[in-house]
Formats: C-alpha cells, structure tokens, sequence
C-alpha cells in the first residue's frame, strides 16, 4: 500500500473509488428531495442552468438522479460481487479437498461455465429468477463465479502439495477444515485483489443489465436505467444520456484502476503447483520373504516406488528399526531417500505408486487397515519432520494452533487442553518464552526454532517412529549440532525409532546407531555406525568416506569427489549401477549383485567386496 500512491493509476484509482465511495454516502441525503420532485411545467427540458443535465418525462432533475443513483449502483455491484466471489471461491476450492473422480467432476462444471459467454450466463439467470434488481444480482453474480472459480482452482493447487496440508491429510483432518484453515488463509490475498476488479466489472455488467431493461425497475433507478431511460434522447439532447455513462465508466475505470495497481503493489514470484497425495498402495507378501519382526517398530520389505513411464526412484528397499535405535539412510541427492520416507508415512504424490512386499508400523500392516485406521495410525505414531520447516507449517496459523491441531483431532483434547500440551511441547523441546512463541506465526520465529517446533509438533502424540528427512541441511553449523542433540534426546526420552535421512555421512556418523546406503534407488550396504569409518566394504560407501575432508586434509589439493554421476531413475540397468564410476567394476558387474550378509550385522551388494 505504501508503494501504490507512487504509480500514477494507483493515484488516479484511489481517487476515482474514493469519490464514488463518498458519493454513495452523502447522495441521497443532499440530493435526494431533488431526484424525485416532480415539476410539469419544465418536462423533457434540456441542459440548462437550473438542470445541468435537463429534465425527464416528470419534470425530475437529472443531475440529482444521476448522484443519488450512485448508492444503489455500489450496493448492487458490491452484492453480485460477494456471490459471484463466495460461489467462486468454494467451487474452485473443493477439487483440491475432494477425491479424484468428484474432483474432476467440480474441474468439469468450471470449464464449462467458464467457456459460457458471461453475459448470455447473466441474462438467462435474470430471466429465470425474476426481472428486478435481485435477477440482476444474481445474473451477475452466476456470470462472475466461474472466473473466481478457475483463479481459486489455480491458487489452491499451489498449495494443495504443501507438506502442512499433506500432514493434515495424514492425520485425518476432515476436508472442510483443510480447505478453511489449510489452503484459502493462503491464497486469500490474490483473491482479495481481484476482488476489486470484479466489483469493476460487476458494475458495468448491472448498468448493462438495467440499459437491456433485465435490471432495476421503475420507480427504482440507477445508472444503467438512467441511462436506458436518456437513450431516446440523445440525438436531441445528449446531456441526459451523458451524466449517468460518464458515471458508469468513471467508477469502472476506477475500481480497474486500482484492483490493476493492487496487484502489482503486492505482485510475487508464482509457488509451483502441488499434486495430490494419494494412499500407498502396498503390495502382497513375496515367497521367501523373512516372518515379521515382532519388536521392530518399522519393518519395510521389499519397498518400490514407481512412476508412470517406468521411472522407478526407489527399488525393491527393505530394512526395519527397533525402539530407540536411530537408523541412517545416506547417498547422493536422488538416491530415493526421500521418497522412501514419503511412501512410508503415505505422501508420495500422484500418480507415484507405492508397493511394498511388507510395510508394518508398530507391528501393524499398513496396507491391511481400512482408509480411516491407516491415518489414526500414522497420525499418532508417525512423526515427520522435513528439511524446511516453512514448507511443514501453514505461514497463515499461528504456530500453537499447528501443534494443537494434532490434539483435538486425535486425542480429543479441547482447545485450552490442546494449546497447554501445545505450548509444553514448545517448552519440551528447549524453544525460550514457548507461551509467546505459540502466539507467534511461523515467519517470526527462526530457522533453528521452526525447526523445534516441527519436532514438537511430532511430539504432541506419542510417536513410535520419526522419520527426519534433513532435518538441517538449511541450518548454521551451531543450530544443526542443537537440532542433532535434541532428536537423540527425543529418541531416548520416548524410546521412538528414527529414521534419518541425510546427505552429509559424516553426520550420520556421529548420530546413528546403524546405517543404510542407497545408491539409484537401492540399498547398497547396511553397516553399524562403528564400521563405517574402516569397516565399510562397497566402493560407492568408501567413496562417500574418502570425499569428507577433515583436519589433515592437504587444502593444495582439490576436494576429494566421485567422478560421474549417479543415473537417473529412468537410465538404471539391470546390473550394479555404480558400476560405471567405480574402479572395481569388472564384466561380472553387468548382472544385479544381491544384498547378502558380509559379517556381523552388515549387509553388501557387490561382487568385488572385500
């Protein structure tokens, strides 16, 4: 707003609103007595002192009417405008909460209405419900809905993919919380502004409805019936068909003006959009398979995550996590490490498809439950937290409200209850003035802090498993060693398995328990964390240790890298993919080595090990 007075149509919008605004107000009362005092000894008089504008059939000052006219065009414009923006704004909302099919239905009603002339759209409401103001309103309202609705079904797929509304699928948030409290606080600001281009366009469209005769009816008049009634004259004496069409445009331009000097004052980059999140869909149980591990909290068999057109990032995964123990899963960025996790908690977006020969959470199968247990189930016995903390909580809630939300609709906390755990959690997790903190909204609070109070958001159940998806990766080297002590202490307090994913080995190192390589999709090696430094036995384990620089490192020299790269998900063969960047790599390598045992507690895929 402080920059829109310095554009030249924001000065002239601000202006031309301003003083319709001012006319609508004080019009019928200064004015009023006038428009309506009937005098026949000057009838159909044209422009003269005393009538600036001439007369009428009755002798009616048209002047006055066209200033009195002022109010009931704004409250008409302003009424069609709120129902076409209402009616919009849930039809474009409802396919980002809805399943597929009925989603698609809602996407089809849009487009249709959209492709519809507006004012053929207008005109046929008005017909059916009545000539009138209220047809009118309607008319127009019904003719300026489809527009919201597609503008509103854009906006809300940017953030439908958003990791807070996926959370709040997950925990079985029903869909009209989801789109109130999840995806319009979040995209209210572009409907906003083009809520005063539509008043705009709402204004000219009642005028035109009114000059066909489908609008206000006598002896109610405004502009556009002004102008109707001035049409027969103006040959004559243009002046009474002059006022109320300078009227009409001065107002639309005005309203076009400043909705246009709006959105550029408050314009910013576009947010890519997001997909659905459909369920997982796991598989049966392949014959020789081990029996279920009863202690393990999460047992992944034979884990697969397809896309259309045969790209496969994660293939055929398995591993499990006893209570307490923190597991690492390490590689190179497109190993498959986060959709790994996404297709555990049950996130990987369309038209991804997960398979798993066994997927069990707390001894249960995830893929035996029915739609409503499988989110209770993740919804308190998952906790994520994911690599950017603004992507995990809705910038338009306050933070404690976030955290409360896990309370209410799993534990059937009541609001103050809900926001007490909440704001303990807060404290729990070592984050200072935590009942301030929770009164806060995400942007206030820092990256370090954000990221605590995603974990406190994990703990506001009591989770079996947390999964950390690089939890640090965008933190200051003093923050990332807090936010590593906390998840150790978290996981000691609860007895929680963890699952940590990252980049960066040698933080795994000094965190976890064991560690899980994947290289193109696959579990390379499996190791406890005190091998890793010289027990490691696949080269692509070895390499990622050789490339860490420490104290000794000769700074002559350029860093230490694996040459190549890694293949993408749709370029793996059937052989041992690192193979064309390893130097062990022999013609056996063209055929898959399987993952088998390599001593105590440590498994390997590859032929060369040693």
């Amino acid at each position: 707003m402080r920059r829109l007075p310095r554009t030249p149509a924001g000065i002239a919008g601000i202006v031309l609103v301003t003083l319709m605004v001012i006319l609508a107000i004080i019009g019928p009362p200064i004015w009023g007595a006038g428009a309506e005092r009937i005098d026949s000894t000057v009838i159909l008089q044209g422009a003269s002192a005393a009538h600036p504008l001439g007369t009428d059939n009755l002798g009616r000052d048209i002047l006055a009417r066209v200033l009195v006219a002022g109010r009931l065009s704004l409250t008409l414009a302003l009424l069609a405008t709120l129902i076409g923006a209402a009616a919009g704004v849930v039809l474009g909302a409802l396919p980002s909460v809805l399943p597929r099919r009925a989603a698609r239905l809602v996407t089809g009603t849009v487009n249709a209405l959209v492709a519809f002339p507006g004012l053929l759209l207008a005109m046929f409401t008005a017909v059916v419900t009545g000539l009138g103001a209220r047809g009118a309103v309607l008319g127009i309202g019904v003719a300026i809905a489809p527009g919201f609705a597609r503008l509103t079904q854009t906006l809300a797929a940017s953030v439908a993919g958003a990791d807070y509304v996926s959370a709040a699928r997950m925990l079985g948030v029903s869909r009209r919380r989801i789109m109130t409290s999840h995806v319009l606080p979040n995209i209210a600001e572009p409907l906003i502004l083009n809520l005063t281009q539509a008043l705009g366009g709402a204004l000219l469209g009642l005028a035109g409805m009114s000059f066909l005769g489908l609008g206000v009816q006598p002896p109610s008049f405004d502009w556009g019936r002004l102008l109707f009634d001035g049409l027969g004259r103006i040959y004559v004496t243009p002046a009474v068909a002059l006022g109320p069409a300078v009227a009409v445009a001065f107002a639309g331009i005005g309203f076009n003006l400043l909705g246009d000097a709006l959105a550029h004052a408050a314009s910013r980059p576009a947010v890519t959009a997001g997909k659905d999140v459909p369920r997982a869909v796991p598989g049966s149980v392949e014959p020789g398979l081990d029996e279920p591990e009863p202690d393990a909290v999460l047992e992944v068999r034979d884990l697969t995550v397809t896309f259309p057109g045969g790209v496969t990032p994660v293939r055929g995964l398995s591993l499990s996590i006893a209570p307490g123990e923190i597991v690492g899963l390490v590689g190179e960025s497109g190993s498959g490490k986060s959709l790994t996790a996404l297709a555990i908690g049950g996130l990987v977006p369309h038209p991804g498809r997960v398979n798993a020969g066994r997927l069990r959470l707390c001894g249960t199968d995830l893929g035996e439950l029915p739609e409503q247990e499988r989110r209770r189930l993740l919804g308190t016995s998952l906790a994520m937290v994911f690599q950017d903390p603004m992507s995990s909580l809705n910038p338009a809630l306050k933070v404690g409200g976030q955290l409360a939300e896990v309370a209410t609709v799993h534990q059937g906390a009541s609001r103050t209850e809900a926001r007490t755990r909440a704001v303990d959690r807060l404290e729990h997790v070592h984050i200072p003035e935590p009942d301030r903190r929770a009164r806060q909204h995400p942007h206030e609070l820092s990256g370090g802090m954000r990221q605590r109070a995603v974990i406190a958001m994990g703990l506001m159940g009591t989770p079996r498993l947390i999964i950390a998806d690089e939890p640090t990766t965008a933190l200051d080297v003093t923050v990332q060693r807090q936010i590593l002590r906390l998840l150790r202490e978290v996981t000691d307090e609860t007895g929680a398995a963890t699952l940590f994913i990252s980049h960066d080995i040698a933080v795994v190192g000094e965190l976890c328990h064991r560690v899980v390589v994947m290289y193109a999709g696959r579990v390379v090696e499996e190791l406890p964390v005190g091998e890793l430094a010289s027990g490691a036995a696949h080269p692509y384990t070895r390499a990622l240790i050789a490339s860490l620089p420490d104290m000794d490192t000769d700074r002559s020299l350029p860093l230490a890298s694996i040459p190549g790269r890694q293949p993408s998900p749709a370029e793996v063969g059937g052989g041992c993919a690192f193979a064309d960047r390893c130097e062990l790599a022999t013609d056996r390598c063209a055929e898959r080595p399987p993952l088998i045992p390599y001593g105590k507690a440590h498994l390997v895929a590859c032929w060369e090990a040693s």
